[in-house]
């Protein structure tokens, strides 16, 4: 059961992210962000990006890889509590130099620049997800945030079959 938030009697701020199986044990090194870059971070810059509720995290995994994936191949959801709350810096939309940044488009090497920029000044950082607007990702370096987060729990996804229904005869 996803436990509830701070405001809602909740003690813990988690984190939560959604990985191939195979890739559970490294959840926090960030190897696909520094293969390839992220919205928020350059090549070669190891960004974990996690969200702050379940299903955005789920969200952001099958808007690259598709329900059809996410149905077929196991993966893993993974929840982490964030011990630091001092360390997290929200990046409020009006400090983002560019709006376009803030929706689903390919990033520019600005705006990649601009998260890498952040990443290297703050522990954690919460923006807004661009897959739901009104949901917030947590983005952090794990040589940065040592100490300032734990894992919590890893458990086997399991997808709602209704999202990839058979194809109609």
């Amino acid at each position: 059961m996803t436990p509830l938030p701070a405001a809602l009697g909740g003690t813990d701020f988690i984190a939560w992210r959604l990985d191939r199986d195979v890739y559970a044990p490294t959840w926090d090194g960030g190897e696909g962000s520094y293969l390839a870059g992220g919205r928020w971070n350059s090549k070669g810059v190891r960004a974990v990006y996690c969200s702050i509720d379940p299903a955005t995290a789920i969200l952001e995994v099958a808007v690259h890889k598709g329900f059809d994936v996410l149905d077929t191949v196991p993966h893993v959801l993974t929840s982490a509590i964030v011990t630091d709350l001092a360390g997290i810096h929200v990046v409020d939309e009006t400090a983002i130099p560019n709006r376009n940044w803030l929706k689903p488009v390919v990033p520019s090497a600005g705006q990649q620049r601009f998260g890498d920029a952040l990443l290297a000044a703050y522990k954690f950082l919460l923006i807004p997800s661009a897959v739901s607007n009104r949901s917030w990702n947590l983005m952090f370096l794990k040589s940065s945030a040592a100490g300032a987060y734990a894992l919590r729990d890893q458990e086997p996804f399991s997808l709602d079959t209704r999202l990839n229904p058979p194809l109609p005869p």
